[in-house]
């Protein structure tokens, strides 16, 4: 996986993104499938970010110059919700074990329905229409197609967390 800083070109609204790689990032975008979560907006593209260069096992770190110690701040209260940072928001414990709870179920959801891939929207509406059985399906749809299914009045819903394709799976 390979996590890119986001930013949606009309706001400026940053966010960040898990990829299983830069090629994923781009067949997405280039189909429509990344938004920003603030606005929704489909123009999105990569933030500057500062590389992630972790130092090798067997390197000690630099050592540190003594600091001089900070002149007193005045006692601010701590925010009530988590604070934004560019890496993204701090979780709480709580929050943290809702997204692991979420993520499980949607694991397990998966398990039991089938890959369709880019068919998605073709396989949902036949399902709908009647037109074949009705089955569990998950796989790939542009916003747009989305959009029209939902006018349709299918029920579909985004998976919340990204999903390897069968094919592309080690």
């Amino acid at each position: 996986m390979i996590v890119f800083d986001l930013e949606c070109q009309p706001a400026a609204h940053r966010f960040e993104g898990w990829f299983a790689s830069s090629d994923a990032f781009s067949q997405q975008q280039s189909r429509g499938l990344v938004a920003c979560p603030v606005c929704g907006s489909v123009d999105v593209a990569k933030a500057l970010m500062a590389p992630n260069l972790a130092r090798k096992g067997n390197q000690l770190p630099e050592p540190s110059l003594p600091k001089a110690a900070p002149a007193p701040q005045p006692q601010v209260p701590a925010p009530a919700a988590p604070a934004l940072t560019n890496s993204g928001p701090v979780l709480t414990p709580e929050a943290a074990a809702l997204f692991r709870a979420m993520a499980s179920a949607q694991a397990e959801a998966l398990k039991s329905s089938r890959w369709v891939g880019e068919t998605f929207a073709d396989k949902a509406r036949a399902m709908h229409y009647g037109e074949v059985s009705h089955e569990p399906i998950h796989g790939q749809a542009t916003a747009v197609e989305a959009r029209e299914l939902a006018e349709e009045g299918i029920d579909v819903a985004p998976i919340l967390f990204p999903v390897v394709p069968p094919s592309e799976a080690n």
